[in-house]
């Protein structure tokens, strides 16, 4: 019988983890500092900083939350930033994305402390995670491998297609898979929008991992039996609900759990570690950062 991933289990225990990490930073007179940084209107932007604010809250890191017009110009939200990286109560930095068109997406990102980068899109970051030195691993990816390893996925000599190569999720994501650590040395097959025969390599794969955003572009027609399916997309499509809209993942989940060994839905999958993360670096960013071992899990 196909396995539904509970992403909301696997996070909360990370996140009670997390909880003793703080308070050894406590004991030593740290309080891990996150502060976010929203530069838009657009509501689920908004819902995302709310729930990461939360969940700061709920183990005891200190949250702090500045919204800039979106008409604002590119230098001051330079210019937050470079306050934020001198304050050395602020341990973690996150600007929520999309920005404006006229700011620069890149250029935000680079002006990030690359200690204070719990997003891991810092190219200081990249790089050390794709010599296998991660400092922050970007939060969904990381999130993905530890889904798998609480799930009791092995990755080691499996074949894993990734459908999707974006700086967030696809690319980071092969790199991680590909380390020779306990939580990589995969075969790993990436897939993007440009890919013929598309069927062919998620049917070849032991773990596929959808992350395109697109909807439902993967169906059980595409899968192999026993196949773990580790579902990324978030896709809005009209639906006749309340809300005039329903929340659908890159995964046809109907068709595809007569297939799947074990499936996360959407929402509830991956959604929730990709929080725990977030988490999880700005604890190990407040340790780096004041010299305080703590024991992460």
């Amino acid at each position: 019988m196909t396995e539904i991933i509970d992403g909301n289990e696997i996070a909360d225990r990370i996140k009670t983890e997390l909880e003793v990490c703080v308070e050894t930073l406590g004991n030593h007179g740290v309080t891990p500092g996150l502060a976010t940084v929203l530069m838009s209107d657009d509501s689920a932007s908004g819902t995302y900083v709310n729930m990461k604010q939360r969940a700061c809250e709920e183990i005891g890191i200190k949250g702090r939350h500045h919204e800039l017009d979106p008409g604002t110009s590119s230098d001051t939200l330079e210019d937050r930033i470079e306050a934020l990286n001198e304050n050395p109560d602020v341990h973690g930095i996150l600007v929520q994305m999309p920005i404006p068109d006229h700011v620069d997406e890149q250029t935000i990102l680079e002006r990030i402390d690359p200690m204070k980068d719990v997003d891991g899109f810092h190219p200081e970051n990249v790089g050390k995670l794709v010599t296998g030195d991660p400092r922050l691993k970007p939060c969904t990816p990381h999130g993905i491998q530890r889904l798998l390893a609480e799930t009791g996925v092995e990755t080691a000599g499996k074949d894993i297609t990734v459908v999707g190569r974006s700086n967030i999720v696809g690319k980071p994501m092969m790199n991680l898979l590909v380390q020779k650590d306990n939580l990589g040395n995969a075969t790993v097959t990436t897939c993007h929008s440009r890919t013929n025969n598309l069927a062919e390599k998620t049917r070849n794969a032991d773990i596929v991992i959808a992350a395109a955003g697109v909807p439902e572009l993967i169906d059980g027609s595409m899968l192999s039996e026993d196949t773990v399916v580790i579902d990324v997309g978030v896709n809005r499509v009209d639906a006749d609900t309340g809300k005039g809209y329903e929340l659908v993942g890159d995964i046809e989940f109907e068709s595809a759990v007569e297939q799947a060994d074990a499936i996360t839905p959407v929402p509830g999958g991956v959604g929730p570690l990709t929080i725990a993360m977030l988490l999880y670096n700005t604890v190990k960013a407040a340790s780096l950062q004041e010299n305080v071992d703590v024991d992460l899990p």
